[in-house]
């Protein structure tokens, strides 16, 4: 069975930096951006993009809706 791979979207100006989805995600593959969007807040970001398995744990956490994910099964 190949192995799905994933990706992920973030709305990072409706991202109010909650952190959620920085803890459900089970690969770590989100952070808090240094840097503040257009409300004043940290954002989430992918940080590791290879580890994004496309659980969407994030997006079901997000209170928000502001995540969007992709799955991409590799093809032979």
């Amino acid at each position: 069975m190949a192995k799905v791979r994933g990706a992920i979207v973030v709305d990072t100006e409706r991202c109010k930096g909650c952190n959620l989805c920085v803890v459900a995600c089970p690969t770590n593959v989100i952070a808090l951006h240094k840097e503040v969007n257009g409300k004043g807040y940290n954002y989430a970001y992918p940080l590791n993009h290879d580890a994004c398995t496309g659980c969407v744990s994030c997006a079901t956490v997000c209170p928000d809706a502001v995540i969007t994910v992709y799955r991409l099964k590799p093809s032979k």
